[in-house]
């Protein structure tokens, strides 16, 4: 289980909910229900870890939540 912060929204443009994870640059994921937004999201985040690690780059602590409503 990731303790990172995920934004989820819906996107008009692309038709579908975006999960973002700003703590991990780049780290997004999409899906047709929320749900599976999120799925897609754990998944992702545990593809940027794993790489991050491979290429010797820096992960970085999950902070919690970054921002407010």
């Amino acid at each position: 289980m990731n303790r990172y912060e995920i934004i989820l929204y819906w996107s008009a443009e692309d038709d579908a909910f975006i999960a973002e994870v700003p703590e991990l640059a780049g780290c997004a994921a999409d899906g047709a229900t929320r749900q599976e937004a999120l799925t897609n999201a754990e998944a992702v985040i545990s593809e940027w870890i794993e790489t991050a690690r491979e290429l010797g780059r820096p992960v970085p602590e999950p902070k919690g939540r970054l921002l407010f409503a």
